[in-house]
């Protein structure tokens, strides 16, 4: 039985700096092994200040050329590093697959999601990126973006690819140097989009991978000639990442995780609530931070919880929901559910034991769970999982399930599912999340709607995504204009 294609040979990855691929100079790295499998598929080192100095220093060389460079000629470059994405769909898929736990239909969605935003990416070429008016007698104000320098982005391990394209297309197109510090748990499908950027004939030094850790990171985020860091990870990491880069006067966005809501009423309708609830905390095997692990329910939802347990039991493990990233996560997951359980709650769906897919007993896998008769100040409440677990509170009604919902440190998502309007936009207006959903179990909307939360799931201002993200890739020049005396007596004249 193959789930998925796993490297013919382990891959040994490197970095890409002045356009060219060089192995970091430390003899610090990491062994990597598939969630599949926990088999080896490769290895990377982590790099030294002076590998840094030299992805930083070739970008702040190219990028005078890059920003003098027509919008219509860097996005040329992006459409065709989007042609060669789409053809090589097969192989990033399966890569992202198997170092990731993902599916592999799963990984190539997360891909496709992606190319959305390089597809945004591509229309600023055609869209006014400045303005002008006359604002006094023979005198006129004017703005134009401008480019920030060399900036860098830190991908997390769930979304190899689809997270480091949220950044690249739009700084890249505005034209920035990006560097991308892909996670050191799956540096394997940034290669191979280094190896697509390079194919597609973006110049030297424009974009380069940087591999490592932590100590990697800080060093990125140090460097005098680094303007801007983007940043999608942990809520304390996120946190940690945007005070140092600010305390330094550097630009700074960064996501953080989220223990996002789904509001289930009385008259929801059980067609579109068990599907949507069961994919909202099972895709990823619950690992992404739009995964909705929180299940308010109101009233007496007994009828659709029993469907979602019974549904959700006879998901195909291994098919149907792909594998936890490593051991110590796998631990972390079930050593949550088992306070739960010590709590108080009810497991009502156990996926602590599962057995594993036949030919993949070495991976990492945890089944479906469903924690019920949670009261929310229990951790499990309160705390970002990260697994394919769903835990359910009990609330009397929809006031009641709005005020667990605030209670939240996190702010991606809130979701309600329901029938009636009126309760479908109290719940829209109420939430004080970044991203809403009517119906929907994972409300990521599609550019140029952009994606940010709010509160404790984001750190800075503006989005990742979308129209707001140009303010955070540039700065406005404004340029005032005056060639003749006027007669005028204003201030300006």
């Amino acid at each position: 039985m193959t789930l998925v294609e796993l490297p013919s040979s382990p891959i040994i990855c490197k970095n890409l700096s002045k356009g060219t691929w060089h192995l970091p100079t430390s003899q610090e790295g990491a062994k990597l092994v598939s969630p599949y499998t926990g088999t080896y598929i490769g290895e990377v080192k982590f790099s030294t200040k002076a590998d840094i100095d030299q992805a930083v220093a070739a970008a702040k060389e190219a990028f005078p050329k890059w920003k003098a460079t027509p919008i219509k000629e860097r996005c040329t470059l992006i459409f065709k590093f989007r042609e060669l994405t789409l053809a090589r769909l097969d192989k990033l898929s399966n890569l992202a697959a198997a170092e990731a736990g993902k599916t592999v239909e799963e990984a190539r969605a997360g891909i496709l999601k992606g190319l959305e935003v390089a597809e945004y990416a591509l229309s600023l070429q055609n869209i006014n990126s400045g303005g002008i008016m006359e604002v006094s007698r023979g005198v006129s104000c004017e703005y134009r973006r401008e480019p920030l320098g060399v900036v860098v982005g830190i991908s997390p391990f769930n979304f190899p690819a689809m997270v480091p394209l949220w950044m690249y297309p739009i700084a890249l197109a505005l034209g920035n140097c990006f560097i991308l510090k892909p996670s050191e748990k799956v540096p394997l499908t940034s290669q191979l989009i280094g190896e697509i950027i390079v194919e597609a004939g973006f110049p030297a030094g424009v974009f380069s991978i940087i591999n490592g850790s932590r100590e990697t990171v800080e060093m990125l985020i140090d460097h005098p000639d680094v303007k801007a860091v983007g940043f999608v990870g942990s809520s304390p990491a996120a946190k940690a990442v945007y005070t140092r880069a600010t305390t330094q006067g550097k630009r700074a966005l960064c996501l953080g995780g989220a223990k996002n809501s789904l509001i289930v009423v009385p008259d929801a309708d059980p067609k579109v609530t068990v599907p949507g609830v069961i994919a909202s905390f099972t895709g990823c095997a619950g690992q992404r931070c739009m995964a909705a692990s929180l299940m308010i329910a109101v009233g007496n939802p007994d009828g659709i919880i029993h469907q979602i347990k019974e549904k959700a039991a006879t998901m195909a493990i291994g098919c149907g929901m792909g594998a936890i990233i490593s051991k110590e996560a796998k631990e972390r997951i079930i050593a949550a559910i088992n306070n739960a359980e010590a709590s108080g709650a009810k497991i009502i769906l156990d996926g602590r034991n599962v057995t594993p897919p036949v030919g993949h007993e070495g991976g990492f896998w945890v089944g479906p769970t469903i924690i019920d008769h949670a009261k929310p100040e229990m951790e499990c409440c309160k705390t970002e999982i990260f697994g394919p677990v769903l835990t359910i509170v009990r609330a009397k009604d929809l006031t009641e399930a709005l005020s667990i919902d605030a209670r939240s440190s996190y702010g991606n998502a809130t979701s309600v599912f329901t029938t009636t309007g009126s309760v479908a936009r109290r719940v829209a207006e109420a939430s004080s999340s970044g991203m809403v959903g009517i119906n929907i179990g994972v409300p990521v909307p599609r550019e140029p709607f952009s994606f940010g939360g709010t509160k404790d799931s984001k750190f800075g201002h503006g989005d990742i995504t979308g129209e707001s993200s140009l303010d955070f890739w540039t700065d406005r020049k404004k340029i005032t204009t005056k060639w003749d005396v006027q007669t005028d007596t204003t201030w300006m004249g």
